[in-house]
């Protein structure tokens, strides 16, 4: 089960940059998630879950899979991640 998101966002590039790592930051520490850069790619994963964010000039995309174990929460999931793109990216 995957997860696709795109949020609009009007900061200049290198900010939202900067943004999508503090993002990663704060994924990784709630809940563990392990994370790396390729060019303006963010990938991410821990057990259950992986996927990328990526940075575009207007919006951020997030696209994600989900094992079997995590797809009763995805609705959670996916509120969880919006909360974190609107609290960044708003």
């Amino acid at each position: 089960m995957s997860i696709h998101i795109q949020y609009p966002h009007s900061k200049p590039h290198d900010e939202a940059l900067k943004l999508a790592g503090e993002v990663a930051e704060q994924m990784k520490q709630e809940f563990g998630m392990d994370y790396r850069w390729e060019g303006e790619v963010l990938h991410f994963q821990r057990p259950g879950v992986s996927g990328q964010l990526t940075v575009a000039a207007d919006e951020v995309v997030v696209d994600a899979k989900l094992g079997f174990l995590l797809m009763a929460l995805k609705p959670r999931i996916e509120s969880e991640v919006k909360g974190f793109l609107g609290q960044h990216f708003g």
